[in-house]
């Protein structure tokens, strides 16, 4: 059984006195583990864990979806909270991420490495696959191989000093939950595609069987032709859950919801989930 509860996220689903913020971290909890995936954009991970009774300073490991400030600016509040902890991430997160090559502005993590390792973060770099407790696997890098998914445009990076348009986005990497129904892929915002992170997620885990998919998805910046490439995707998986947030973006998350109904979860802050469903 995986248990899932969305800390941070765009949107508020419940009143419990939390707040919303552009971001996202999820709480998992698993084999008796707790791993936080990603910390939300600044301030509203402590409150948000609070008010959902979520309790921050018992999490085993912290993973780090990939070096966007809306995914890791809560950092430093959380490893002062938590004190430390292995945090897992690709050797890319630091990478200089921008927006916006005409009007350059920097998205990338709003903390330098040696400030948060300070703090108590104990960081396990690795471009490889890697189990962090039974049943749960830290992607790897993800191989770029579906042709129709490609990197937002708008976005890029700095390496050397220059320039590398669109940002390639080595660092982002996806979490892979193994259980009885099939596999769980949970996504910080799918910057490597979702249709090339599910089928590296079958090739890690050696499961066809995709149960479910949560979080980002990225598609909301995604060209049409993408969009509707990925939709047919996804009805092909023969999905029991899906939950789809943050940077998939309000107009095509209400479509999905149309498209596969009872099977279809809002997922805002504040959002619960034990999976597989019981039915």
């Amino acid at each position: 059984m995986l248990k899932i509860t969305v800390l941070c996220e765009n949107t508020v689903g419940v009143p419990k006195g939390i707040v919303s913020e552009w971001g996202l971290s999820l709480l998992l909890e698993t084999n008796g583990k707790k791993i936080l995936f990603d910390t939300g954009e600044r301030v509203s991970l402590l409150n948000n864990a609070a008010a959902l009774e979520a309790d921050l300073k018992s999490v085993d490991a912290l993973v780090i979806s990939h070096g966007h400030h809306d995914h890791t600016g809560g950092l430093r509040a959380f490893l002062r909270h938590r004190g430390r902890l292995p945090v897992y991430a690709h050797p890319g997160i630091f990478t200089l991420h921008y927006k916006s090559p005409e009007n350059p502005s920097y998205i990338g993590i709003p903390f330098k490495q040696d400030i948060l390792e300070s703090l108590g973060a104990d960081f396990i770099f690795t471009r490889e696959p890697r189990e962090i407790t039974p049943g749960l696997f830290f992607s790897g890098e993800i191989p770029r191989k579906t042709t129709f998914e490609k990197t937002d445009g708008s976005l890029f990076c700095l390496e050397n000093g220059k320039k590398i348009i669109p940002d390639p986005f080595y660092d982002d990497i996806s979490l892979y939950c193994v259980t009885p129904a099939g596999l769980i892929i949970i996504l910080g915002c799918a910057h490597a595609g979702l249709v090339n992170i599910v089928e590296h997620a079958r090739k890690v885990t050696g499961i066809n069987r995709i149960y479910g998919i949560i979080g980002g998805t990225h598609l909301g910046p995604a060209p049409a032709g993408q969009q509707e490439a990925t939709i047919d995707y996804l009805r092909g998986l023969d999905l029991q859950f899906l939950a789809p947030n943050h940077c998939t973006g309000l107009p095509l998350i209400s479509r999905l919801a149309g498209i596969f109904g009872q099977r279809f979860h809002f997922c805002p802050c504040g959002a619960g989930f034990t999976l597989p469903v019981k039915k």
